[in-house]
């Protein structure tokens, strides 16, 4: 499926909506709760569910998660994801529960980037870095939605030329998937008419128990990778390669999150735990396995697959009590960990990162899948 921009896009000022879904959710969200109009465009919830029971919410405001509801080892459903109740709390409190970040996931040193002898300033919205691609980012953007089956779902959105500094018309389909194998399937697919960069990403932050209100601490961590990307005192990375052996950052071995987070490391200590790229041993083959989560106390495993050669993985360190979210939680410090598959921070400034390079003529594809189950 090819995505042909077009200049018209740039006018589309409504969302195309094509389901036919019930208001009330198995997690308990109330679709007429994301129903809202912003400068023209509608927001919603669509629900995507799978014969098994599984349920994924979304919203096309940001792209986001809104919530999964996945069985535990006794076959009980609960949501595993943070999140919001209502649109108007996604719009009042900045946080990135479930979003899809983008143009470029991560921070671009000082801002800018060079492509063809070309310099190009980006937004600075982090000290003088571009974080997540500045703001507002794709995670509050409105996006073009379209139920395709009952487990589901196209997005699209068109980026336009300059758009916090960004080069290009980028336009982007999204598909989420439900699959029969309790898996969240995620393919992402963009053009552009000009050369750019891009790096997008998933942003939900999970917590398998299925208790939001416990952290992920006891949980155990498994990751395919030998190396990651340290950062300087600013959280940039430096542009190096470190091997995790002999590191708290090396989970080769089922390890619990929580035995060596408080460890006296320099890259603990910078970001106060974990919020590093792993670079996978994957080599971009979603058949093999990139990391795993498993929680002893529900039996909840989670599983995940990526072309992407890189995983940011964070420990929500910054949370600390102060987001309230569904059913009135207040989500605590390491209440979740994020999973993105992503390329590596600040590749348009280091050469010797894979490229993210996007031209005429060529089409960005990824994709990654989420996978549920017990054991």
């Amino acid at each position: 499926m090819r995505l042909k921009i077009v200049t018209s896009l740039l006018m589309v000022c409504s969302v195309f909506i094509a389901c036919n879904q019930n208001e009330m959710t198995l997690s308990g969200l109330n679709r007429p709760d994301f129903q809202k109009e912003i400068d023209g465009q509608l927001t919603d919830l669509f629900v995507l569910k799978n014969k098994k029971g599984m349920e994924v919410c979304i919203t096309n405001y940001g792209g986001r998660v809104v919530s999964i509801m996945v069985p535990d080892r006794d076959g009980k459903l609960e949501d595993v994801v943070c999140g919001y109740a209502s649109i108007q709390d996604y719009l009042d409190k900045k946080q990135n529960f479930g979003a899809t970040i983008g143009r470029y996931i991560g921070r671009i040193r000082d801002a800018h980037f060079t492509l063809d002898s070309v310099e190009y300033k980006l937004m600075a919205n982090k000290d003088t870095h571009c974080a997540h691609g500045g703001e507002p980012s794709f995670a509050s953007r409105i996006w073009q939605a379209e139920m395709l089956a009952d487990n589901t779902l196209k997005l699209s959105y068109l980026s336009p030329d300059g758009e916090n500094g960004f080069p290009g018309n980028l336009g982007i389909h999204i598909i989420y998937t439900v699959t029969e194998n309790n898996e969240l399937d995620i393919r992402y697919e963009a053009e552009t008419d000009a050369p750019t960069v891009i790096n997008i990403g998933h942003h939900s932050f999970f917590n398998i128990s299925g208790n939001l209100n416990s952290t992920i601490e006891d949980q155990l961590l498994y990751v395919n990778a030998n190396h990651f990307t340290p950062y300087d005192s600013t959280k940039c990375v430096t542009g190096e390669i470190w091997d995790v052996a002999d590191t708290p950052l090396d989970f080769n071995t089922p390890t619990v999150i929580g035995k060596r987070i408080n460890d006296d490391y320099e890259q603990l200590n910078i970001v106060g735990g974990y919020d590093h790229s792993w670079i996978l041993n994957t080599e971009g083959d979603d058949t093999r396995l990139a990391a795993k989560v498993s929680d002893p106390v529900s039996g909840r495993t989670l599983e995940v697959y990526t072309t992407e050669p890189a995983l940011q993985i964070y420990t929500a360190n910054g949370l600390k009590g102060q987001q309230q979210g569904k059913n009135g939680i207040a989500y605590p410090k390491r209440g979740a960990i994020c999973l993105e598959s992503m390329h590596l921070q600040d590749s348009p400034n280091q050469p010797q990162f894979p490229s993210t390079v996007l031209r005429p003529g060529d089409t960005f594809i990824s994709h990654t899948v989420y996978r549920f189950g017990v054991e």
